[in-house]
């Protein structure tokens, strides 16, 4: 990559090369100092890792929001919209990463084939976004009055302990303090703890997913004794419920379409996992092509069996006390008359959120250390100790989630965390969008050097017109939150503060990119232009023997091969399977 910031002989130290499983051949891991990131993230994590990222409180507490104000078929017209984007998204994420399996991923992809400047801003906006998420997760702050836009709505750690009634005079610091040991304790066991810790509470989400699927069709269908609706069908879908399964006309729609987006979020951690995963090349495409099918059938089926048993008008959707009883799954199960069941899936929601905190530590201090390391931060955030772990950039994220205790303060501590997070709400949207023209960029570079896609390890399903389509809908994404935010469902329009808090994080973006543009301008003089172009992008990552790159077009031909009916179901289940 051209300019002197993301050159490793211009900051003083080389970067260890780390042998990795990428052919045989070594791979350069960026670490910013003398020790690399470990690869120790095996298949299992790789996928876990994306499902936990996006299977959690918007599925499971922030759908509900999008019912009442969008309706049952705007709800699921509006989710397998954006699953479709996400997967676009995902396919140019997973071809990028397996060329250039780097520390930073798709930061470091924005700034090699975008511009130096947009990927610091994205970088800096991205790691802000999840470093405030950690202490709004885990904060007892139940007197918050949270922005409805921003990527975990209205969801905090003890309004979900405050589901138990028998625990809600019991100081929140209870709560707080035992979350945060144990995600240091998390972090002390480097990439190898954080893949495992989300192994296993991202298999009991899906646990819970597919037990709620099995209960949502016995439910509808009147098999439940305690149930005295009988038989519901699609009644919910219709009046006096909902007109048609929607509410609210186009802006109702507009609001789902931003909530489904927020809940997507989490997926592209898998590209920051390339750089620590043992076998990018191979993990990173499967875990693509089978995470995405899952969250989609997660995510469309047990929502459309909520918009078929729970009515979007139900009041318990405003009922008082802790946020989770307002979930639509828990609404379910309490609208059937099964007793105990609610408990124990405010638990499911709990395990998600302990997800949540566990992903933040992980996406803010990957992509603070890969900055560093490319001279875009403080240099001590470069640091990675012989384990392999970022100890600075994982110290400040463990610090900064002790703000929690700000949150104790009822006479404000709400409302500041409101604008922190207000700075970076819309950061997946740049990210996912940066991501799509990275790739088209990436293409374009590929065929400048006489470069064919049969090169490449692994294509994008949709190549570049996937891409294409990507970010146009997520610029349909920022124009739907923009129009929300100025009339919002239920008014009243145009609140400065409201639209501000929707909206700021497009503000903010554009003060970090002339930041950095203007310090380059003196400091780094190869990252004046606006933008980079074509034949000045570094594209080579990592050259292998052209005997070895012939095996793997190969291979990969081969794995493709569909050979009748069923080669191509034997194709689809495993997608999924």
């Amino acid at each position: 990559m051209s300019g002197e910031s993301l050159d490793p002989e211009k900051r003083g130290k080389v970067d260890t090369v780390e042998p990795s499983s990428l052919d045989g051949h070594e791979v350069t891991v960026e670490s910013g100092g003398v020790n690399p990131l470990h690869r120790n993230l095996q298949g299992r994590h790789m996928q876990m890792i994306a499902i936990g990222g996006a299977i959690g409180a918007g599925l499971f507490v922030g759908s509900g929001g999008a019912f009442t104000t969008g309706g049952p078929a705007a709800v699921l017209l509006g989710f397998m919209i954006i699953g479709f984007m996400i997967y676009l998204m995902m396919q140019a994420l997973a071809e990028m990463s397996v060329m250039y399996p780097i520390n930073g991923a798709f930061t470091m992809y924005i700034c090699r084939f975008i511009d130096p400047s947009w990927g610091f801003a994205c970088g800096w906006q991205y790691g802000i976004a999840w470093l405030t998420v950690l202490p709004f997760e885990i904060s007892a702050a139940c007197n918050v009055k949270s922005n409805p836009s921003l990527r975990l709505p209205k969801l905090t750690f003890s309004k979900i302990i405050h589901f138990w009634q028998n625990v809600e005079n019991v100081n929140d610091c209870a709560w707080i303090i035992p979350l945060l040991f144990a995600l240091v304790v998390i972090q002390y066991f480097g990439v190898r703890g954080y893949g495992e810790v989300e192994f296993v509470l991202s298999a009991m989400k899906i646990i819970a997913c597919i037990g709620f699927m099995i209960l949502g069709i016995i439910i509808d269908c009147g098999g439940v004794p305690t149930d005295t609706r009988g038989y519901i069908g699609a009644k919910y879908w219709h009046q006096p419920y909902s007109a048609g399964g929607f509410l609210n006309g186009f802006k109702g729609f507009c609001s789902v379409f931003v909530t489904a987006s927020f809940a997507f979020s989490g997926t592209e951690l898998t590209g920051l996992a390339a750089a620590e995963a043992a076998n990018p090349k191979k993990e990173i495409p499967k875990a693509t092509k089978q995470v995405v099918w899952r969250i989609c059938i997660f995510y469309i089926v047990n929502l459309f069996l909520v918009g078929l048993i729970v009515p979007a008008n139900s009041p318990l959707y405003n009922a008082p006390g802790a946020e989770s009883r307002r979930s639509p799954f828990v609404i379910a199960i309490e609208l059937a008359g099964i007793k105990a069941l609610p408990s124990i899936f405010n638990a499911m929601i709990l395990i998600s959120v302990m997800s949540v905190a566990n992903s933040c530590t992980f996406g803010s201090t990957r992509t603070f250390q890969a900055l560093a390391a490319n001279g875009m931060g403080p240099k001590i955030f470069a640091y990675v100790d012989r384990k392999g772990r970022p100890l600075t950039v994982v110290l400040l994220q463990l610090l900064f989630g002790c703000l929690a205790f700000l949150n104790l303060d009822l006479t404000g501590g709400g409302n500041i965390f409101n604008w922190l997070l207000s700075l970076s709400g819309l950061s997946s949207f740049f990210i996912f969008g940066s991501i799509a023209v990275s790739h088209i960029r990436f293409r374009s570079a590929w065929k400048l050097n006489g470069h064919s896609v049969d090169e490449l390890p692994f294509r994008a399903a949709f190549g570049i017109y996937g891409s294409y389509i990507c970010a146009v809908m997520n610029f349909l994404c920022l124009a739907a939150q923009f129009y929300v935010a100025l009339w919002p469902v239920g008014g009243p329009n145009f609140v400065v503060t409201t639209f501000f808090q929707d909206y700021l994080a497009g503000p903010f973006l554009i003060f970090l990119y002339f930041t950095w543009k203007i310090y380059s301008w003196f400091m780094v003089p190869e990252h004046r232009p606006l933008g980079m172009r074509e034949g000045q992008m570094e594209i080579s990552g990592r050259d292998v023997p052209e005997e070895t790159r012939r095996q793997s077009i190969a291979q990969l031909q081969q794995e493709h091969q569909r050979v009748g009916v069923m080669g191509w179901a034997k194709a689809a289940v495993g997608n999924v399977f």
